[in-house]
């Protein structure tokens, strides 16, 4: 077995958005085994483990990942994890893999495939909403797939608004109030907001909303008018419904699972699309496992190795 420290260093966003957007195509050709997450709560957060097999890479793994909002007080990431890789036929370990910035890499090149098929323009105004690690991840993800005009950021602290921008020279980013930033073609929202920031009447016609932030249950960003009167398509019903943008709209009974339009895999296998160029589309993500499961494998020989043998069943070292 071995351990890859700090693969995400070396991959190339391009390959990046490739291997998540071949994950979800087995999605929506149902050629993949993703059982719902597990969440254990803990006192100062959450972690979940996110079992899957990937046929069509003959891949296999669980990652682990903890949520834990107050951890930047004291100096600790607000998510960290770590993914195993198997050998399907023999359920050897592969490797273990570092994967807490690559969890935000993945989460951004998610937000990036969903752009690419279901925003109607090629390029406009890019709104984003929180201003962290996966903020970043979002926004260097969607400049591979939609041409930013102007980038209009917010976030509750305008310091780490400005740092985020700061990151982005080459880039036509302001920071900017909450409305404006609402006021966009693409929307990104990557907060662990309890409450809805983005207001209905804030939103166009037209306009194609990520909501990455929702993935627990109590969690949302949207108001739930947004998605009555939008299209929306989840990464995976089950987990949407559990802990998704939709999840406290179902829970309160002003939003329907019927009511989904469908899954992203679904749109990029051609099964299902936008009805229109006015239509307003969100994707709900909540982050699954098979694309964590494919960007892993594509981590593999990126990084620095240290060799972890594991014992044959005789107990011997091999």
């Amino acid at each position: 077995m071995q351990y890859y420290p700090a693969p995400e260093e070396v991959i190339e966003m391009d390959d990046l958005i490739a291997a998540v957007r071949t994950a979800f195509t087995d999605h929506g050709e149902e050629r993949c085994v993703m059982p719902p997450k597990v969440y254990v709560d803990l006192p100062g957060g959450d972690f979940r483990t996110m079992p899957s097999y990937l046929p069509s890479l003959n891949v296999a793994g669980v990652k682990v990942v903890n949520v834990h909002p107050d951890n930047p007080t004291i100096g600790l990431p607000t998510v960290m994890s770590m993914t195993i890789l198997l050998d399907p036929p023999t359920g050897k370990p592969i490797a273990v893999l570092n994967t807490s910035n690559l969890t935000a890499l993945r989460t951004g090149a998610s937000a990036a495939v969903a752009t690419s098929v279901l925003a109607p323009k090629k390029k406009g105004i890019v709104g984003i909403i929180g201003s962290g690690r996966q903020a970043m991840a979002g926004l260097m993800a969607l400049n591979h797939v939609f041409e930013p005009m102007e980038v209009r950021v917010w976030s509750r602290s305008m310091k780490h608004a400005e740092r985020f921008a700061s990151q982005f020279p080459n880039l036509p980013v302001q920071v900017v109030e909450l409305k404006k930033a609402a006021d966009a073609d693409v929307l990104l929202t990557v907060t662990p907001s309890e409450a809805p920031l983005i207001s209905d009447e804030w939103i166009a016609q037209g306009t194609h909303i990520n909501a990455m932030g929702a993935d627990a249950r109590g969690k949302q960003e949207l108001d739930p008018a947004i998605l009555s009167r939008a299209e929306v398509f989840v990464d995976d019903l089950m987990q949407a419904v559990h802990s998704g943008e939709i999840n406290v709209p179902i829970s309160t009974g002003i939003y329907h699972p019927e009511q989904v339009a469908g899954t992203l895999g679904e749109v990029i296998t051609g099964k299902i699309s936008r009805s229109s160029p006015d239509a307003i589309t969100v994707f709900d993500s909540t982050g699954i496992a098979i694309t964590d499961l494919a960007v892993a494998h594509l981590a593999l020989g990126k990084g620095t190795i240290i060799d972890l043998p594991f014992p044959d069943n005789d107990g011997i070292v091999v």
